[in-house]
């Protein structure tokens, strides 16, 4: 099958700031299409998974900063988890196994704290 034609491109950077034992003390990222311009905005975290075509294997970059606090992780996490099940579903039409994610996705926000529990 070829590869659809390239009519346009956009470009997705994350500056981070390292201290003197590279840790990230300061992250930015910025976008070229982002509607609300493209100065850098601060962020605490970023998780990125890459697909590799040729080893078929995932790569993953995953960042914070020493300033992000476990609510915040755990948050971060839980709307990761949502966003994930939806894109899972949108990407295979697996309802069953993306309710399943969904389900886990609930407990655990709940667990964690991320949203309240039901009583």
């Amino acid at each position: 099958m070829a590869k659809p034609q390239v009519v346009k491109k956009s470009r997705i950077t994350v500056d981070v700031g390292l201290d003197a034992k590279n840790m990230p003390v300061e992250m930015k990222w910025a976008a070229s299409d982002n509607p609300a311009g493209q100065t850098p905005q601060d962020c605490k975290a970023m998780l990125l998974a890459i697909f590799d075509e040729r080893t078929k294997e995932t790569l993953k970059i995953d960042l914070w900063t020493k300033e992000m606090q476990v609510i915040e992780m755990d948050r971060m996490f839980y709307q990761t988890l949502r966003g994930l099940s939806d894109t899972y579903f949108r990407a295979t039409q697996n309802k069953e196994l993306a309710n399943q994610m969904q389900q886990f996705t609930f407990y655990f926000g709940q667990a964690t704290g991320a949203i309240p529990k039901e009583e």
